[in-house]
């Protein structure tokens, strides 16, 4: 996963990064799994990313797993192990699928883990399901806008990932567009990846207490990050749901307020605990007034209520994201068209690019802009009264011998229309008439 953006706009500190290995080199994991990589496909601040399969299994272009690789002695892989091995099992995660009765849960399930030697160099490796694109890219085509429908969709989603893993004691504390995967086989699944800052705020069922930190300021991506993080508290619970109403808003309007200066991230705090203290006028910074969506107002307005350690009212928060969905004559459907305005219509961009490809497919050739209908000549008009002083616009000679000199009359015209001086000569010079 790509590595975090830290406060005033500060990267992490430079880690090495795994030497590349070869296509066909086979990783035995801790329960003596043996898997085979195949071409490396990203590379983040931890190290690379390669596709993988079962030793047996060919890796080709469509392998189901990928394997994270790293020096031993990086961390981030080492705290994302933790959170993998004891909340994202497969037998967990489908676990909870079925008491809680979901389709589906974005949670990336962990398939094993070890350390791989090579050269006299040891590396720890993780291996994962699958993914396609992130929803930062996404975004970003989409003219960094997501239609109302989508946003309140992804909200309905991120709620169960987020209770999912807030009930099995961490809190994910970094919750963004591009840490939002869609599934590699099925695009209207959404997972929420990348569990480097993972926090596990309750050890044994008991939460932390609340204790700021200066040296723990801004933590997290400086945009997104919750107000607790930027006073040094360590991650709770209602902090992840007031990022996630960030990022819902940020989708919907396409700017926080205070991403002028991300550089500052006092300024990024102060700015934020201002729109808290005053949800309206957040909202009013964000949204045009006759179209504020009246849903993420409440949503934010149950965030602010919640104490540190308070376990979120889930089902009231959903309640109002569903809500939304009605107030615009739209259901959560589990279809994620980034394409549909707010009003449920496709936009003209889309239906415009819809319609281009249908003409292709038909005729065989790409479709022709259609031309601009050309204006009818306009009839000529009998010539008006002139004013005195202004050459009349007459094709005959005799009139032309009549006229006075161009220079004189163009001056004398500029005198009568002109806050110019008479002695000063016009711009340019008058051709001669014929």
């Amino acid at each position: 996963m790509p590595p975090k953006a830290k406060a005033g706009g500060r990267g992490p500190a430079r880690r090495k990064l795994p030497e590349k290995f070869p296509a066909g080199e086979i990783l035995t994991d801790s329960h003596k799994k043996r898997w085979k990589l195949g071409t490396p496909i990203g590379q983040g601040g931890f190290g690379l990313l390669y596709l993988a399969n079962e030793e047996l299994q060919s890796v080709g272009a469509t392998a189901p797993y990928v394997i994270k690789v790293e020096p031993a002695e990086n961390g981030p892989l080492f705290c994302e192990l933790k959170f993998y091995q004891r909340a994202a099992r497969p037998d967990l995660i489908e676990s909870w699928i079925k008491s809680h009765k979901l389709k589906h849960l974005g949670v990336p399930r962990y398939w094993g883990s070890g350390l791989h030697q090579k050269d006299g160099k040891s590396y720890r490796f993780m291996v994962m399901d699958r993914f396609g694109t992130d929803l930062q890219k996404t975004f970003e085509e989409n003219g960094r806008k997501f239609p109302r429908k989508v946003v309140l969709q992804l909200g309905l989603k991120l709620l169960d990932i987020l209770e999912y893993i807030h009930e099995h004691e961490y809190v994910h504390a970094d919750i963004k567009a591009s840490n939002l995967l869609l599934s590699y086989q099925n695009p209207n699944q959404v997972f929420l990846v990348d569990y480097g800052l993972a926090y596990r705020y309750a050890p044994d069922g008991v939460p932390k207490e609340y204790k700021e930190d200066p040296k723990r300021c801004h933590d997290g991506t400086i945009e997104f990050t919750s107000i607790d993080a930027h006073k040094g508290v360590s991650p709770g619970r209602r902090g992840d749901l007031e990022i996630l109403g960030y990022c819902m808003v940020q989708w919907l309007c396409g700017r926080l307020p205070w991403e002028d200066n991300l550089k500052d991230p006092v300024y990024v705090r102060d700015s934020k605990l201002e729109c808290r203290d005053n949800i309206e006028e957040f909202m009013k910074k964000c949204f045009l007034s006759e179209s504020q969506p009246d849903e993420m107002r409440r949503f934010m307005e149950e965030v602010k209520a919640l104490d540190y350690s308070e376990k979120p009212p889930y089902q009231r928060l959903r309640t109002v994201l569903q809500g939304g969905l009605k107030a615009i004559g739209a259901s959560a459907d589990d279809k994620l068209d980034f394409a549909v305005a707010t009003n449920g219509v496709h936009s003209p961009r889309a239906k415009g690019t819809k319609r281009k490809k249908a003409d292709e497919e038909v005729n065989g050739s790409p479709a022709k802009k259609k031309r601009t209908p050309q204006k009818k000549p306009t009839p000529q008009k009998k010539p008006t009264p002139q004013k005195r002083g202004t050459p009349q616009k007459k094709d005959t000679k005799a009139a032309k011998k009549k006229a006075a000199s161009p220079r004189k009359r163009l001056v004398d015209t500029a005198s009568q229309t002109s806050p110019m001086p008479a002695a000063k000569k016009p711009r340019g010079r008058p051709k001669k008439a014929s």
